[in-house]
């Protein structure tokens, strides 16, 4: 491909980032919202995904870091296997965490007896921590959003071969990537002590 054709190849791709940047996040604003037992339909809640998807964001991180050392190994074939193994661990991840919360009820940090509302016993016991949660699952939501359309314009300058645009917006991609999938096991981790409330 030449220049130009690369060029062509970005900027035909533009569109398409934007709207899937702005779609993702308006569709599982929705999802998450929509509760199946509300139409009717009664689901069993699908308690097994949360560790199943809490496992593929280790898994994700994992694969980030193995394809920044084969990149700066030089082995530009590997990097793209597990940067596009990581894409697909992260669409993976983002369907069953939809599942889950369409068919299951949101658990509150801190919720000692299941019932939905943190009473000020809970609060006490749920202490700092609880603050330390909301931040770690605030800033993953955040950047979770903010990650979409910076992954795939790093992986769109990639497949264009516009390599030194690319490994200059991988240098942000990268870490804020990164972050969002060790915060997603440590979001995990924090509140799977309050799920079988």
């Amino acid at each position: 491909m030449n220049k130009e054709t690369n060029q062509t190849l970005e900027q035909r791709y533009k569109f398409s980032i934007i709207l899937v940047s702005i779609l993702i996040p308006v569709v599982v604003g929705i999802l998450f919202s929509v509760k199946l037992k509300d139409f009717g339909i009664e689901v069993e809640p699908l308690s097994f995904l949360p560790p199943i998807y809490a496992s593929i964001n280790g898994f994700t991180a994992l694969l980030l870091i193995m394809g920044v050392l084969a990149i700066k190994n030089g082995n530009r074939k590997v990097h793209e296997r597990f940067m596009t193994t990581a894409i697909a661990c992260s669409v993976a991840f983002l369907v069953m965490y939809v599942a889950y919360h369409m068919t299951a009820d949101s658990t509150v940090y801190g919720d000692i007896d299941g019932n939905k509302i943190l009473d000020e016993t809970e609060k006490v016991n749920a202490g700092s921590l609880r603050l330390v949660y909301i931040f770690i699952l605030l800033s993953h939501i955040i950047l979770s959003i903010t990650i979409i359309p910076l992954v795939l314009i790093t992986y769109v300058r990639a497949l264009a071969a516009r390599f030194d645009r690319h490994k200059k917006i991988a240098k942000i991609t990268f870490p804020l990537w990164l972050y969002v999938a060790v915060t997603g096991v440590v979001v995990y981790l924090m509140i799977s002590p309050y799920y079988a409330n």
